[in-house]
């Protein structure tokens, strides 16, 4: 027999287990919308948990697997494997901030190009230093499906002008 201090005590359970569904998927970006994922990145570096900017996107071979692409990783492996020894590798500094002293105060997401296995994302950043040319403030995202998950398969920046891509300073550093 179903009492009032059952269904107070049901009721309360599933608004809890609601409360805490919605509050678990919120904070982390779903793996089938690459506008989510670029976002989160950059919410996490504008509020200063990135340490450093946007490192933690590339830092490590596990970071790398969670955000790259495959072809990415694995060209940035045979990268890291041609540089010599206590050298600095090709990729010297952080591409999500596209600086060498991270300072991102906010943010602009907006989504260039969305089909079904691909997606272009361009990132305008405002800085709280001085600010730098408006090319440099852009950083966008190649981004393409792998299985159900998005992965960003090249960043493209500029510096003082100059268009850079991670990809492309990847495959020159197999050349030398």
């Amino acid at each position: 027999m179903l009492t009032r201090r059952n269904l107070l005590l049901t009721s309360l359970t599933g608004l809890l287990v609601a409360t805490e569904f919605g509050r678990t998927h919120a904070q982390s970006p779903a793996p089938n919308d690459p506008v989510a994922i670029i976002t989160a990145i950059y919410t996490r570096v504008a509020k200063g948990k990135g340490d450093g900017g946007g490192g933690f996107v590339v830092e490590n071979k596990v970071a790398k697997t969670k955000y790259l692409s495959r072809s990415l990783v694995q060209l940035w492996a045979k990268a890291d494997a041609h540089t010599p020894k206590d050298d600095v590798g090709p990729i010297d500094f952080d591409p999500v901030t596209n600086s060498q002293d991270p300072d991102v105060k906010s943010f602009k997401v907006d989504a260039e190009k969305l089909e079904a296995d691909k997606a272009l994302i361009a990132v305008t950043m405002t800085g709280h230093g001085a600010p730098r040319k408006a090319k440099d403030q852009v950083v966008r995202y190649e981004l393409m499906r792998e299985g159900k998950d998005w992965k960003i398969d090249d960043i493209k920046g500029a510096s003082d002008g100059e268009p850079w891509s991670i990809r492309a300073m990847l495959t020159d550093s197999l050349k030398n």
